[in-house]
């Protein structure tokens, strides 16, 4: 996973302003829910180039983000220096170190990919105060979100071999797809109060006033799939194929223009928790495995 986000680090950094403005409806709800206060301090997992950083900067928070890429970290560090990044797995880090506990614990589609997902809530946990609120978005199934198919499934089916769908609940965009296993997994790390919400939204890719395919056809060539599919293409079709392939993936965004502009629609959950322990490094989280 670690070298995963490091190969895909460059194109985040590069599409940021395509994913912030696409992911904006989730992170005001995320903000919304989280309701950062002035002085209060953030750790936002899996944060990225730095959009909930410096929304936490900007409410006046103190804010702490973690990111297993270097380059999604350096890219956060230099949107918002103002906050803390830390290159580590949240899963089994010292987040807190020797500064004070969190207040909040936030992330933006950053939580799907631990190993251990209930060793890692713990682990968030222990780094959370006494009253400590957790607000995290995650995606549901990948079959109601055509973020994960829409475009790039034309190139996967290139691929050889195809990229087999992942296990139910294995890291990844839709591992708490599931709601009750999510449940169950942040009740079995000590979190209380647990809310898991659904949010669905519009994956709107016509924000700078055009119909957005470029947009899109840049963000999927930055994939993880995408880059894939250039490396095995490319030497046995040629560039000018490689032009042809992507010239269909055009067609079949055009396909899908609402009143000319790309626009799909989204399905997350939007979780929240609470730390209610009197010592976070007491019970279930302390034991979790």
């Amino acid at each position: 996973m670690r070298q995963n986000w490091t190969d895909g680090a460059a194109g985040w950094v590069a599409n940021q302003a395509v994913f912030d403005a696409v992911f904006a409806p989730v992170t005001a709800a995320i903000l919304a829910a989280a309701a950062l206060e002035r002085g209060s301090r953030v750790l936002d997992v899996g944060c990225g180039t730095g959009t909930l950083l410096a929304a936490a900067v900007a409410a006046g928070a103190e804010p702490v983000g973690v990111d297993i890429s270097e380059g999604m970290a350096a890219a956060a560090r230099e949107r918002v220096p103002e906050a803390g990044v830390l290159v580590a797995d949240a899963q089994t880090a010292d987040l807190r170190g020797d500064g004070p506990a969190f207040d909040r614990v936030v992330s933006r589609f950053g939580v799907m990919f631990f190993e251990d997902p209930r060793a890692a809530f713990a682990n968030l946990r222990r780094a959370a105060a006494p009253g400590a609120r957790l607000v995290f978005a995650c995606w549901r199934g990948l079959d109601e979100n055509p973020m994960f198919s829409l475009g790039s499934g034309l190139l996967a089916d290139r691929l050889d071999p195809r990229p087999e769908p992942s296990a139910p609940g294995a890291p990844g965009p839709d591992a708490f797809a599931d709601p009750e296993r999510l449940h169950k997994l942040l009740d079995g790390a000590g979190w209380d109060g647990i809310r898991i919400d659904p949010l669905d939204f519009t994956c709107d890719y016509g924000f700078d006033g055009t119909d957005g395919v470029e947009e899109r056809l840049t963000q999927i060539r930055a994939g993880g799939v995408g880059r894939l599919a250039e490396a095995q293409l490319v030497p046995r079709i040629g560039t000018d194929g490689w032009e042809a392939v992507l010239d269909e993936v055009r067609r079949e965004l055009r396909g899908r223009l609402v009143d000319g502009v790309l626009r799909f629609p989204g399905a997350v959950w939007l979780v929240s928790a609470a730390n209610a322990a009197a010592n976070p490094a007491a019970g279930p989280a302390a034991n979790a495995a």
